[in-house]
């Protein structure tokens, strides 16, 4: 019995490919540019001595640039995650690192396969295009999820600095110092868009739709209706974050309850493909008798297309609108 590894050799292409985009993002800008990190990217940037209109401008125009390249055929697939995650990389620059990394899973295909070249070629766009897509999509998925977690902790941190004397724009300050990234350079971009004469519930409102988040639009509402109306901004905002916090934790608990038919669903959409690789992996030969049959490449696509179709079933039984 032969064993091809061929397939195991795609995979770890594909995981090396994968890795490099995260080395490369990380040689280029550093460690402040990871959501790990305890100071934000604003302060660090501050610290190593730029200008403060600098550091604005270099983040305004990374927080903007996506959305204005979606006209780039293909691109626009990936422009609203890569505005969400706040890659630093251009749209160009994205687009240059993708043929960087089709032609080094070219040449690893080329090395470690026996696959012709009309394989080689579109197996090596495909994880070139699709490692950076997974990245990103992965990078937009954690900074989204670090923004909802420190959202109630930074509206909670502007009550009580309210309370204690502090006009709106300090508390904001205050927030951008305090708190890590990804909220705190965001709310240190609107401090300074602030000092400059931008109203600050229209940088609230930009950023939440910039975001897609609704809890940031409720903010940025209650923030709105404050200034045109007047009122107790402190307590409009700590009735705010005891809603998030609500919503948060609701929104956890339907993550718990659906997480089961979530795994049951990735099972049984990636079990098949797994049992087909293995087969391909112990037995090459298996399918050689049936497979000039009339009846293979039909067989085939009814199974590809139950597949499919169980994706968007569990993804629309689990989707549970709260």
């Amino acid at each position: 019995m032969s064993i091809s590894a061929e397939p195991i050799i795609y995979g770890l292409i594909f995981i090396a490919v994968l890795v490099l985009v995260e080395g490369i993002y990380l040689t280029v800008f550093g460690k402040s540019i990871s959501l790990n990190s305890r100071v934000n990217r604003r302060l660090e940037m501050l610290d190593k001595g730029a200008a403060r209109e600098q550091v604005m401008e270099q983040l305004r125009k990374e927080m903007t640039q996506h959305l204005k390249a979606r006209s780039i055929p293909l691109y626009s697939i990936l422009a609203a995650k890569a505005q969400k995650a706040a890659i630093a990389f251009s749209p160009a620059q994205l687009i240059a690192i993708m043929g960087a990394l089709t032609v080094t899973a070219y040449i690893g295909l080329t090395v470690g396969t026996g696959a012709s070249a009309n394989v080689r070629i579109p197996v090596s766009i495909a994880m070139g295009i699709g490692a950076v897509y997974v990245w990103v999509n992965n990078k937009a998925k954690k900074r989204l999820a670090l923004f909802e977690e420190q959202l109630p902790d930074a509206v909670e941190l502007m009550v009580r600095s309210l309370r204690v004397g502090h006009p709106f724009s300090s508390a904001i300050q205050i927030v951008a110092r305090e708190v890590p990234d990804p909220l705190g350079t965001e709310m240190g971009m609107i401090a300074d868009e602030a000092a400059y004469g931008r109203d600050v519930g229209e940088a609230l409102k930009a950023l939440a739709e910039r975001m897609d988040m609704q809890d940031l639009r409720f903010l940025a509402v209650a923030v709105t209706i404050q200034q045109t109306s007047g009122g107790n901004l402190a307590e409009i905002l700590d009735g705010l974050a005891k809603v998030i916090r609500a919503r948060f934790k609701l929104f956890r608990r339907v993550k718990a309850i659906t997480a089961e038919a979530k795994w049951s669903g990735t099972f049984l959409s990636g079990f098949p493909l797994a049992a087909l690789v293995m087969i391909n992996v112990i037995q090459p030969n298996y399918y050689d008798e049936v497979r000039d049959t009339a009846a293979f490449i039909p067989a085939c696509l009814v199974v590809a297309g139950f597949l499919v179709a169980n994706i968007f079933v569990m993804k629309a039984l689990v989707n549970i609108k709260v």
